[in-house]
């Protein structure tokens, strides 16, 4: 008898925030490995706000999620078949197996994880491409010095949260930017940055002045909108930008009304010459070798503390994006699929 395979499918475009009618279960046989393949079982799912802008059509860095397709997601797997030499019964390896309970893979692109070393799942976040693009981010774009003032958005979240203590390895003071109390207090006496500043707080803009006097030297951008516009008032010459992401963007049907602040942000980029740079983790994967090495030794000495939001089964997928994206989670979101071989809670 087969294992049944459960699946979410991208049913229709999204228009705005993600909604029920958007995403489509079902139910079909589990795949069968054929010569020189193995058969996954999916354990840990990573939600990620880029597989939003994925459901959309458009010429973008990686193709479209195609209608009727399961939504990508990187994983983490159980190995139950296999008939590959690299791959053995009860591996566990990082892979992109996407919304759904099992996925038949030739070994392409495969991670093996050591649960001695490490829980397996923080290879979707601190040592998987949310930690690599924290890393690669703070340290080969934004060049912190020690001394130096470092703002951090989105800074409770999966990369946030990892390149805000990344700048405090390197002697700088930082200033998270997060969106409730509960997530700044969170950001300042669990993660140790020296400030948090919720965003939607009235005083917002005084706050971020007082906790820059000698104005920014390195912006970690993940927002954008509102927050992207106080920060770069306050950015020094010589300034660096790594942009990572813009969430407050990903559910626009529409251009925000103005006034048009683009002006505003060119002035400060020109006058201040500020670098801002956009990049893609997949770009960087001749980093990942020296991440891991570094993020292990970190992590070995109590340097980086990382948290998990985790979302029990795939039938809850849908509902905990959808709060991701309007940035109900606290630090990296997973959603647990299947229980890990001895493990019986979450």
């Amino acid at each position: 008898m087969s294992q049944s395979n459960k699946q979410i499918l991208l049913e229709t475009r999204p228009l705005g925030l993600p909604k029920s009618t958007n995403f489509k279960f079902v139910q079909t046989d589990a795949p069968q490995p054929g010569a020189g393949e193995l058969l996954l079982k999916t354990l840990y799912l990573s939600l990620d706000p880029s597989v939003r802008g994925r459901m959309n059509e458009g010429k973008s860095y990686i193709e479209p999620i195609a209608i009727g397709e399961v939504l990508a997601g990187a994983t983490v797997s159980q190995v139950i078949q296999s008939d590959h030499p690299d791959f053995s019964v009860d591996d566990f390896v990082l892979s992109e197996n996407g919304w759904q309970e099992y996925a038949v893979s030739d070994g392409t692109g495969l991670r093996k994880l050591d649960p001695r070393k490490q829980p397996v799942s923080q290879a979707l976040g601190v040592t998987g491409v949310p930690g690599l693009a924290a890393y690669v981010g703070m340290l080969d774009i934004g060049k912190p010095q020690s001394g130096d003032t470092v703002v951090v958005s989105s800074a409770a979240g999966a990369v946030g949260s990892i390149a805000g203590q990344i700048a405090k390895l390197q002697g700088c003071r930082v200033i998270g930017i997060a969106g409730t109390p509960t997530k700044c207090d969170h950001v300042v006496n669990k993660l140790g940055f020296d400030d948090c500043i919720n965003y939607k707080s009235d005083g917002f803009l005084s706050q971020l002045a007082n906790a820059c006097p000698d104005g920014v030297d390195v912006y970690f951008e993940n927002v954008g909108g509102r927050v992207l516009e106080a920060v770069c008032g306050h950015l020094n010459t010589g300034a660096r930008v790594p942009l990572c992401g813009g969430i407050a963007y990903y559910n626009l049907t529409e251009l925000p009304p103005g006034p048009d602040r683009v002006p505003l942000l060119m002035r400060s980029l020109l006058v201040n010459r500020v670098l801002m740079q956009g990049f893609i983790v997949q770009d960087h994967l001749d980093r990942e070798a020296a991440f891991l090495d570094d993020m292990t030794a970190w992590m070995e000495n109590g340097d980086i503390v990382y948290h998990e939001d985790r979302v029990e089964g795939l039938q809850n997928a849908p509902e905990a994006f959808k709060g991701m994206l309007m940035g109900r989670n606290l630090g990296k979101h997973i959603v647990r699929v299947a229980l890990e071989p001895g493990k019986t809670q979450i």
